[in-house]
């Protein structure tokens, strides 16, 4: 039997956004933060307490299986916008610039048994499975009149052979039965991508970049990763369509070849522009006056969509919040390992 210190998830699938919001970061659009499912995650542990249900939401993890950006396509996309109705003295309102995006996405949450008595029974455990589905109901209701990333959240359409329904499940704690437990659940999130953090490319491009240009930083190391950077390559023989006196040049990027992933760059929270806080109730039309503010701009890493099917443990979709109150900086950080075992697609042959 399980103890109360028991995790389990909840999984919310295939979850579709309508107009959730496409931009980011001030330096990034095309799919909604991390910090907005944060944000969902403790939104939802308010309601959870005053609906009586007695679980703490802990981490969360994203899967996106479809997504349709609302833009204008051409040689330079453009966001599609809105024409507001008219003021209330007959003036045109002004067009207030934002970024829509269309979303079916996966949510799963790790979540643990909220604080209660000594004397309080397990409830996370694999006999009350009833309870669990009851909780499961009662959550996907909830977020369904919720906003998630500031989209509204539309019926799940039926799948064949997936669960589209909300669904809980204990994690046994014997990490071998929890890695066949995840190798089961991970095939319903197909076909889709999960976004997890990729620190560590961001580290390996700045010490890159630096072995050209010594007083390059984090930021240019950032900007240099969130592009493509072709170079000429090895040259290869010459063919009949470049010439025999014109042996032919490969264009690549060298730090994109095969198993580089699918890398992005993201936002993952916020760093604390004071050195402390500002004292609650002298910021005028804050938000809550009994809380200190803190003037915060944006905090950028690397992270990396990857299929569901090529995790190994359920830590490697999660994303969960850190606080330094120290430093002044606010932001998330995803539990994912990248494996030393090859991929298969890193050891494919290059058919282009």
């Amino acid at each position: 039997m399980s103890s109360p210190t028991s995790r389990a998830l909840l999984v919310l699938p295939y979850l579709r956004i309508q107009n959730a919001n496409a931009i980011s970061s001030p330096l990034t659009h095309g799919f909604s933060s991390i910090t907005a499912f944060i944000g969902l995650m403790w939104a939802l542990q308010r309601k959870l307490a005053t609906q009586g249900i007695p679980l703490q939401l802990l981490q969360v993890g994203v899967i996106c299986h479809d997504y349709e950006e609302q833009v204008v396509d051409g040689h330079v996309k453009t966001f599609r916008l809105t024409r507001n109705p008219v003021d209330k003295d007959g003036s045109t309102a002004a067009i207030v610039e934002e970024g829509r995006i269309h979303l079916e996405i996966t949510l799963v949450f790790l979540l643990k048994q909220a604080s209660l008595p000594d004397d309080s029974t397990a409830l996370l455990i694999q006999d009350n499975q009833s309870a669990l589905d009851e909780w499961a109901r009662k959550l996907g209701d909830t977020v369904a009149t919720m906003r998630v990333a500031g989209g509204t959240v539309l019926p799940s359409q039926p799948r064949p052979g997936q669960r589209t329904r909300p669904w809980m499940a204990v994690l046994p704690e014997d990490a071998e039965a929890q890695a066949q437990c995840f190798a089961r659940w991970r095939r319903q999130w197909l076909p889709g991508y999960a976004l997890v953090g990729r620190d560590d490319l961001l580290a390996s491009r700045l010490t890159h970049l630096r072995e050209r240009q010594p007083q390059a930083t984090v930021l240019d190391a950032w900007l240099h990763a969130a592009r493509f950077n072709h170079e000429a390559g090895a040259v290869e023989p010459a063919s009949e369509e470049v010439g025999p006196s014109r042996p032919g040049v490969r264009w690549a990027d060298p730090l994109r070849g095969k198993g580089s992933g699918w890398t992005v760059p993201v936002p993952v929270g916020y760093a604390r522009l004071t050195a402390e806080p500002v004292q609650a109730g002298l910021v005028a039309n804050a938000r809550d006056a009994r809380t200190p503010v803190s003037f915060v701009e944006s905090v950028y890493s690397l992270a990396e969509w990857i299929s569901p099917h090529r995790l190994d443990r359920v830590q490697d979709l999660l994303w969960r919040a850190e606080t330094d109150a120290q430093k002044g900086l606010y932001r998330c950080h995803s539990g994912y390992a990248r494996s030393d075992a090859q991929r298969l697609d890193e050891v494919m042959p290059d058919f282009d």
